[in-house]
C-alpha cells in the first residue's frame, strides 16, 4: 500500500486527497491549525455560507477508511521534510501562500495602514489574528485592490449590524464592525475598469447592500473598450448600471475609483497614523506584447482616509529544504513535480496556490490538484515515488503525539464543529467560532480520547 501526507487542509488538499484515495493510497493530512477547511473556514467572506457549503464535499472524503488529519502540526517546527520523506512514499505540499504583497511605498507601515491578509484572517478568527486591533473609528477607508478578496474587505466595512447578525464572523470582530465609524469606502485599482479582476457575482453584491450606495464616476467608463473576455465584458455592464444610478441618499457610500496607484501613505499627530493616500493618476497605453498597461500621467490627487487596506496579492512562505522561488513567492514546481536545481525531487509535489500563486476561485483548485495527481501517479507507476524507510502508518499517531502537545485528530475536529455549532444555534448563527488555541485544543482533544476512530 502506497501512503502519501499532504500539508495542507484547505481546498486543494482535500481535492488531492480524494484523487489519492481512490488510487488506493492511504493519506495522511497535516495543516499548522488545530481545524481543517483552509481558505474556506478563514478566507470565504461571513456572509457567503452557500460558498462555505463545499466542506460537505470534503467530509465525505474525511470518511474514507484511509484518511487521517492531523491538526495542529507546523511543518518546519513539529515535523521536517526529511522526517515526512522517511514515512511516505509521496508527499503533497497545498499549505497556500499565507503572506500578503506589499507596496513598497512611504508609510506603508504607519498605524491603520494594514494587509488584507491581516483584515481578513481578523473577522473570520483565525487565531494567529484574533488579538489584532483596527481602528475603525474613522469616515473614510481605502481598499487597495481590484479582485474580490478587495470587494469583500469593502463589503464586510459596509455592511449593516443585521446583515452580520446572522454570520459566523468572529465575535471580537462582530462587535468592532457594529461599532464602526466607517460610511465611506474607495475601492482603488491600478489600471481601467475592463482590466479588473473581479468575479460578477461578487461585484453585482455591492449593488445589493441593504445601507450603501456605489458609485462609479461616468467619466471612467468614457472610450474603455469592450473586453474579450467574457467575465470582464460583464463586469463592464454591471459597472455601467452603477454609473446610470441616482445616489438613493443612504447612509453608506463605496466609490470605485480606477486608474489610480498609490504613491505614500500619509500620517500625521504624534503616532503618525494614516490620514490619506496620496496617488498618482494613471493611463492605459498598449504594450509591446498587446497587453494594456498602466503608466503615470504625472498628475497626482489625495485621497483623506483614516484606514487603508491592501489587497494586491499573497505569497508563500519558504519552508527549510523545500525548493522556493523568491521571486514568485511559490514553490519551485514543474506541472507540480517539485524541482530543485538538478529536476524533479522524488516524492515531492506541490497543488493550490502554493504551485500556481493566488489565483481562480474555490472550484479552480480541483483541476490544480488532479493535474498534480495525474504526475503523482504516473510518477507511481514508473517508479519513481519516495522509497521511504519506515512507511508502516501504525507509528505515525505516537510519533505526532510525542511532538506535538496539541494534536487534533479527525474525532477532535468533529468534536469542535459540532460544539461551535451549538453555541451558534440560540443566535441563528451557523456557528460561533472558538479563535483560542487552548480551546480548540481542549474541546478537540477531550473528544479524541473517548474514540479511537479518525
Amino acid at each position: 500500500m502506497k501512503r502519501a501526507a499532504i500539508i495542507g487542509a484547505g481546498p486543494s488538499g482535500f481535492y488531492a486527497a480524494d484523487q489519492l484515495l481512490k488510487a488506493e493510497f492511504e493519506v495522511d493530512m497535516y495543516d499548522a491549525l488545530h481545524t481543517p477547511f483552509g481558505l474556506v473556514r478563514f478566507g470565504v467572506a461571513p456572509d457567503h455560507p452557500k460558498i462555505k457549503s463545499v466542506t460537505r464535499v470534503y467530509e465525505k472524503t474525511a470518511q474514507h477508511p484511509g484518511f487521517r488529519f492531523f491538526g495542529g502540526v507546523r511543518l518546519g517546527e513539529h515535523v521536517t521534510r526529511c522526517e515526512l520523506l522517511e514515512r511516505y512514499h509521496a508527499v503533497v505540499y497545498a499549505y497556500g501562500t499565507m503572506t500578503d504583497n506589499r507596496l513598497g511605498i512611504p508609510g506603508e507601515d504607519r498605524p491603520g495602514s494594514h494587509s488584507a491578509t491581516e483584515f481578513v484572517a481578523w473577522y473570520n478568527g483565525h487565531p494567529d489574528y484574533a488579538d489584532r486591533r483596527f481602528d475603525l473609528d474613522r469616515e473614510r477607508a481605502v481598499v487597495i485592490g481590484n479582485g474580490n478578496v478587495a470587494i469583500d474587505l469593502a463589503r464586510m466595512l459596509m455592511l449593516a449590524p443585521d446583515e452580520l447578525a446572522s454570520t459566523d464572523t468572529a465575535d471580537h470582530a462582530l462587535g468592532a464592525l457594529r461599532a464602526a465609524s466607517v460610511t465611506d469606502v474607495v475601492l482603488l485599482g491600478r489600471r481601467g475598469p475592463a482590466e479588473a479582476a473581479f468575479t460578477n457575482p461578487e461585484l453585482r453584491e455591492l449593488g445589493a447592500l441593504a445601507r450603501t450606495d456605489v458609485l462609479v464616476d461616468p467619466a471612467q467608463l468614457d472610450g474603455v473598450a469592450e473586453p474579450d473576455d467574457a467575465t470582464r465584458r460583464r463586469n463592464l455592464e454591471i459597472l455601467r448600471d452603477y454609473a446610470c444610478r441616482t445616489p438613493g441618499g443612504r447612509t453608506h457610500r463605496i466609490e470605485l475609483r480606477f486608474l489610480r496607484s498609490p504613491l505614500e501613505v500619509l500620517g500625521d499627530g504624534e503616532d503618525g497614523r494614516v490620514r490619506g493616500l496620496r496617488v498618482a493618476i494613471n493611463r492605459l497605453v498598449t504594450a509591446a506584447d498587446g497587453r494594456m498597461r498602466a503608466e503615470p500621467t504625472g498628475e497626482e490627487e489625495t485621497i483623506e482616509c483614516g484606514l487603508v487596506l491592501r489587497s494586491i496579492g499573497y505569497r508563500g512562505v519558504p519552508v527549510e529544504g523545500i525548493p522556493f522561488d523568491e521571486r514568485r513567492g511559490l514553490i519551485r514546481n514543474e506541472g507540480g513535480r517539485v524541482c530543485d536545481d538538478d529536476g524533479p525531487c522524488r516524492g515531492e509535489y506541490a497543488a493550490g496556490w502554493i504551485k500556481r500563486g493566488p489565483s481562480g476561485v474555490i472550484g479552480t483548485n480541483k483541476k490544480c490538484s488532479a493535474d498534480t495527481v495525474a504526475r503523482l501517479l504516473a510518477d507511481a507507476d514508473a517508479d519513481k515515488l519516495g522509497d521511504p524507510a519506515a512507511p508502516d502508518d501504525a507509528g505515525v499517531l505516537e510519533w505526532l503525539d510525542a511532538r506535538v502537545p496539541g494534536l487534533v485528530t479527525w474525532a477532535g475536529w468533529q468534536a469542535i464543529d459540532a460544539y461551535e455549532r451549538s453555541l451558534g444555534e440560540p443566535a441563528g448563527r451557523p456557528r460561533v467560532k472558538l479563535v483560542r488555541p487552548e480551546q480548540l485544543i481542549e474541546v478537540g482533544r477531550a473528544e479524541a480520547k473517548k474514540c479511537t476512530c479518525k
